[in-house]
């Protein structure tokens, strides 16, 4: 034995071996990949066996594995590696990835984040959500198949998504014999796929993961192949962040840190570029500008920071800033605008409805946003363009965004960070969409708001009332258009300047181009909106009778009025007999099948949670309706 040896040494010794071991990993550089392509292409094995070939597995994990490897009855294999990953009972009975599942390993080169993304097309949001943060995009192939559609699907969103670096894995190599020619033929076939889409390289490798083929050193099972294994390609692929650094400075605002009267920083990660104490910058939108007083973080004041670090900014000036917002380098700002083109993902089991708002989430900043008609959805496999009115569960395709306020970006080419967004369902809070921002559009630059002498509040005083949007809603038949008819004539009574806006009435003329589809209801209550808002600017009291079935659509107006000036009523009438009265018929053709898409029967309606006014017409009649109305309106 030497003093060298465990036994000897002092607990001194051993965390000076512990300290060295961690800075020795702490300064490894990082990859974040993911693996991808059809079902059944060996994705999880591929990853069970990096785990396992990296010493990442616990005696008691391994244990277990082999357990459940005989339990599942894995083909003469002693271990299946999949299990490793497929947490999910549902993927274990099913022998499926469903979820992305992320793993962590190291080597003594590099430390590793793999995310396991599912293979079947329903599935592909998940695949999205791995690729998102991703640096390298391993697609895998079954070399007994060939490319597949899932594989071309799956190569086209990595190469959307911005990932540069591709490692094509032709696996199940001891399947096919170790087939020179089957791996040419696969190279060859994705080669021709992949430069039609814009790939311009990538490194193909031929593997098993079940033998363990060309994942960590070379096979002799492959001796007409001399290119790299896997592992040591992940662990000598160059990661581009320095170009991110080269870039002009760019930092989100995510906190405000405010701990005291003596201390205002803006903390953030830094998106691109580099900053340093008594650099010029200009915070946008608003466009102030300032310069750096320190840099603050964990470790203490510091001379320099860079993209990819997390910072908390004070600056010399005290002006406006505050989450959301992004602090960017004086002279070189980034572009700020309210509408832009982007390519979306859709990813909600509902389908986009245009004109629909949707919170947009870009950054640190959440803002409305509505999508505007698609311009055309991609085949990924033809990279065809399609006609569309909207976008399904894994529909790929360009559209314009509009959003409620001017935002700072760029474009998703350029800064995944500030080009990348999410867009999330107002009412179920649910991630609907990923997207990508292309450019901003032209006429957001050029189209300015013309401010007027003659206000809103001039308009109002002239006619002495207060404006107002009265929201009547509820099923066809319920009384909405009588009641609404009534209010105004009691209105026009006491000299108030009202407009009446009705459903039917508005359909022969603003509308007319619209049909009943739930995209066109959309776009109906959209443009009435627009016209009511107007309406208020102009000094009326609104009155509204539309059926307006989704409350996501009654927010957005409320959205676009004045504080108290939207009051939904809620014309509270029960179907069975909204449907008896069936004054104009309608009921009795939607029933027939002779007319599609009616609320009530074959169309949803979304009845009001809190209205300020229910009007319950199974105990009140038209006359006393009004009265209440106008008592809410005028106390």
């Amino acid at each position: 034995m030497t003093k060298n040896d465990p036994i000897y040494k002092t607990d001194a010794l051993i965390a000076q071996d512990i300290d060295a071991y961690l800075e020795a990993h702490q300064h490894k550089t990082m990859l974040r990949f993911i693996t991808c392509g059809s079902v059944d292409d060996g994705k999880s094995t591929l990853i069970g066996r990096l785990l396992y070939d990296s010493k990442m597995i616990f005696e008691d994990q391994l244990a277990a594995l082999e357990a459940d490897s005989k339990r599942v009855g894995t083909q003469g294999q002693e271990i299946d590696f999949a299990l490793l990953v497929d947490g999910l009972a549902a993927e274990r009975e099913q022998g499926i990835t469903i979820d992305v599942a992320y793993r962590f390993f190291a080597t003594e080169k590099r430390k590793f984040i793999v995310a396991d993304t599912p293979g079947h097309e329903q599935y592909t949001r998940n695949m999205v959500t791995g690729a998102s943060t991703a640096d390298l995009a391993v697609i895998l192939i079954d070399a007994r198949k060939g490319v597949l559609t899932q594989t071309r699907r799956h190569s086209y969103l990595v190469h959307l998504l911005g990932i540069r670096n591709i490692v094509l894995a032709v696996n199940k190599m001891d399947l096919v014999g170790y087939d020179h020619s089957v791996f040419d033929e696969i190279v060859a076939e994705y080669r021709a796929f992949a430069q039609s889409i814009g790939i311009a390289e990538f490194t193909p490798i031929p593997i098993s993961g079940f033998k363990g083929d060309n994942i960590t050193g070379p096979s002799a099972n492959t001796p007409w192949y001399d290119g790299p294994s896997l592992l040591p390609h992940l662990e000598a692929v160059e990661v581009d962040g320095t170009a991110d650094q080269e870039r002009p400075f760019r930092m989100p605002v995510q906190w405000v840190n405010r701990p005291n009267l003596d201390f205002r920083g803006f903390a953030g990660l830094i998106a691109s570029g580099t900053v340093r104490p008594g650099d010029s910058v200009r915070v946008l939108p608003s466009g102030k500008t300032s310069k750096i007083a320190r840099i603050v973080s964990l470790e203490g004041d510091r001379d320099i920071a860079v993209a990819g670090e997390s910072v908390t900014l004070t600056l010399r000036d005290e002006i406006d800033c505050s989450r959301g917002q992004v602090i960017v380098a004086a002279q070189e700002p980034l572009e700020v605008a309210d509408q832009f083109e982007a390519t979306i993902v859709w990813m909600d089991e509902n389908e986009l409805l245009p004109g629909r708002a949707y919170w947009l989430k870009i950054g640190t900043q959440t803002v409305s946003a509505t999508v505007a008609q698609p311009k055309y959805e991609v085949n990924v496999n033809t990279q065809e363009h399609l006609a569309t009115k909207t976008l399904d569960l894994n529909a790929i395709g360009v559209a314009n965004i509009t959003t409620d306020r001017e935002i700072p970006f760029a474009s998703y080419a350029e800064n995944r960070d500030l080009g990348g967004f999410i867009l999330i369902d107002k009412l179920t809070n649910q991630t609907a969409a990923a997207g990508m921002i292309n450019f901003a559009l032209r006429r957001a630059q050029n189209i300015h708001w013309q401010a007027t002498d003659i206000g809103r509040e001039h308009h109002a005083n002239m006619k002495h009332q207060k404006p107002a949007v009265l929201w009547l809603t509820g099923l066809s038949g319920s009384g909405k258009s009588t009641v609404a008819n009534i209010v105004e004539k009691k209105l026009a009574r006491m000299n108030r300047h009202t407009f009446l806006l009705d459903g039917d009435n508005v359909r022969h003329g603003l509308n007319k181009d619209l049909g009943f589809t739930e995209a066109d209801r959309v776009e109906n209550i959209r443009r009435v909106g627009e016209v009511a808002k107007l309406m208020t600017d102009a000094g009326l009291i609104v009155i509204t009778a539309f059926i307006s079935p989704f409350r996501a659509e009654r927010e957005m107006v409320r959205s676009m009025m004045q504080p108290g000036e939207f009051i939904e009523i809620f014309i509270d009438t029960p179907l069975e007999v909204a449907e008896a009265r069936d004054v104009k018929g309608l009921y009795a053709k939607a029933r027939s099948g002779q007319l599609k898409n009616f609320t009530g029967i074959d169309s949803p309606y979304e009845a009001p949670e809190t209205p300020e006014i229910r009007i319950d017409t199974t105990t009140m009649d038209a006359e006393e309706a009004a009265d209440l109305i106008i008592a809410r309106l005028i106390p």
